[in-house]
């Protein structure tokens, strides 16, 4: 088992380089979410010249609708999305300095490619845990288009949030790893 990497956002080259895939991480500071609605509306900004609701560079979006929180809770349960949707959005966020993204499954070779072209990192996170990857999360705020909901903007602080290097900045993929060993 490797040793675990401790990560703080926001990400810097130097930060992410060193991973390759299967990295466990933990990661500590601001993380962004958005699912495909707010993707859309995002590059649908860019593309009229309008300003994203906060600044890429460096930054991490997790790929999450989270449920609402119970009282005295920051969030409910947040578990990542299925990341595929994402990939129409993903290229053009990484190329403007967007550093990390999490969520579960396969993603495009076009953004496995991006990932290596401008340095940035697919992490995945553990489907049907959202409870648990909740108590990683101290704060959450919706920052950008309340009417969507769960789907909404949301900045996070978390602490020791855990995920898995699923593309590095090499060219590796988790995946293709795995099916790989299971052959040999």
């Amino acid at each position: 088992m490797s040793e675990i990497i401790r990560l703080t956002t926001p990400l810097k080259d130097e930060d992410i380089v060193k991973l390759k895939v299967g990295d466990n991480v933990l990661i500590s500071g601001v993380i962004y979410t958005a699912r495909d609605a707010a993707h859309k509306r995002m590059i649908e900004a860019l593309e009229k010249g309008e300003p994203l609701p906060f600044d890429v560079k460096g930054q991490i979006i997790y790929y999450v609708g989270p449920s609402p929180a119970r009282p005295g809770r920051s969030i409910g349960a947040a578990g990542p999305t299925t990341s595929y949707r994402m990939n129409p959005y993903a290229p053009k966020l990484i190329a403007l300095g967007l550093k990390g993204m999490i969520g579960k499954g396969k993603m495009s070779d076009e953004v496995k490619e991006y990932c290596q072209k401008y340095k940035a990192i697919y992490f995945g996170a553990v489907g049907g845990a959202g409870a648990l990857l909740a108590e990683r999360i101290k704060s959450a705020e919706v920052i950008a288009y309340e009417d969507l909901g769960p789907e909404a903007v949301r900045k996070l602080v978390v602490e020791d949030f855990p995920a898995i290097v699923v593309y590095d900045t090499h060219g590796g993929d988790l995946e293709e790893m795995g099916k790989l060993q299971y052959r040999e």
